[in-house]
């Protein structure tokens, strides 16, 4: 659901009145959201230049009353793709990987397919969305999305990985046909970010959720970030909606590895990551190099798209969309600012909504910063 398109959009400047303060300002932009049809929850998390703004605004569920809180476990979707690139990272200056390494050296068993033209599939272009892989495994799961706002949607990719593990993802991927040259054109791919999953336990020798849960804890505190939920947790987990369908939907089915859009976290748990991204982390830094440029003002790091514009300078911005929720990390070293927001609906509306209702926030901020 996150192409070149919305990327793009997400980087235009905004153009609307500041509010006096963030707090202001994010009331403004949770107002602005909650106006929009079909959307009746938010969370924003802001840290800015140190200091740290949560807001909670709606009902997750229509007429209950029910507003999320600190303890609401949210679906954050494709966001879920840069924690990849930011363990990806560290690998490499560990020195235990090389972007420039083909995928072949970290798999189970040969994948002659897994190449273009002669040059073989590499860790750079799997990061970059570069490699021509489909966007999902298996094959049929993209013709699914291609109709995303269907009621029936959910239900079909419920069945499509009812049963799908790593093992079915490892046959599948011998059906890939690879067109193209390799590390040019940008082709999103959730396939891609699950091999980068695979490699990251090839390399480090333990599962990819175990692997990310550590390195969270020891390296930003985060306790409340995970891959799959216990049947205790459960009821923390944010009800959501898909399209125009008043009626609940179910949970994004579980991935192979779960890399490409399986994470779950509360919004002080994404304080934290947004304050880990704005750190002088050693990952982190290698995590925003810009690795292939499409436009002037659009690149890709691991997994991380960078845009550019007069307001925010360079910055880096992920969209997470699964089918009852959607999301948006934005970090924007320039001012020391992290936004994460979220919503618990998803139609082709919602990221357009988010982008809009935040321009009031990016305002604020380029206000502020005026005045500094």
């Amino acid at each position: 659901m996150t192409g070149m398109t919305l990327v793009l959009a997400a980087c235009k400047p905004a153009a609307t009145a500041p509010a006096h303060d963030i707090p202001a300002a994010m009331r403004q932009t949770a107002t602005t959201l909650l106006q929009s049809p079909l959307l009746h929850a938010t969370s924003i998390a802001v840290v800015y230049r140190g200091k740290q703004f949560m807001l909670h605004q709606g009902e997750l569920e229509t007429g209950k009353a029910n507003p999320p809180d600190d303890t609401t476990l949210y679906e954050i979707g494709s966001v879920s793709k840069t924690f990849a690139g930011l363990l990806l990272a560290k690998a490499v200056l560990d020195g235990k990987a090389a972007l420039d390494d083909p995928i072949q050296m970290y798999l189970p068993a040969a994948y002659p397919n897994l190449q273009s033209q002669g040059e073989p599939i590499r860790l750079r272009h799997l990061i970059t969305h570069t490699s021509n892989m489909p966007g999902m495994l298996p094959l049929q799961v993209n013709t699914v999305l291609k109709d995303f706002t269907a009621h029936a949607t959910p239900a079909k990719l419920n069945a499509a990985y009812a049963g799908y593990g790593q093992r079915q993802f490892w046959q599948d991927l011998h059906t890939v046909s690879i067109k193209g040259p390799l590390g040019k054109d940008y082709a999103y791919s959730s396939a891609a970010t699950e091999l980068i999953a695979h490699t990251l336990e090839t390399i480090y020798g333990m599962p990819y959720d175990v692997l990310l849960t550590q390195w969270l804890a020891r390296a930003a505190g985060m306790h409340d970030t995970r891959l799959s939920i216990t049947a205790q947790d459960a009821g923390r987990l944010a009800p959501g909606y898909h399209s125009d369908n008043p009626v609940v939907t179910t949970p994004m089915p579980q991935l192979p590895w779960g890399a490409a859009g399986n994470l779950k976290s509360t919004m002080p748990d994404m304080a934290k990551y947004l304050r880990l991204q704005l750190s002088a982390h050693p990952a982190v830094v290698e995590s925003h190099q810009p690795l292939v440029r499409f436009q002037d003002d659009f690149s890709i790091g691991y997994f991380w798209n960078i845009g550019s514009n007069r307001q925010l300078g360079t910055h880096y911005v992920h969209h997470g969309g699964v089918p009852r929720a959607q999301s948006y990390a934005y970090i924007v070293p320039k001012y020391q600012l992290g936004v994460f927001i979220i919503t618990n609906q998803s139609g082709d509306a919602t990221a357009g909504a988010m982008e809009s209702a935040l321009a009031r926030l990016f305002d604020t901020v380029e206000a502020m910063e005026g005045a500094r």
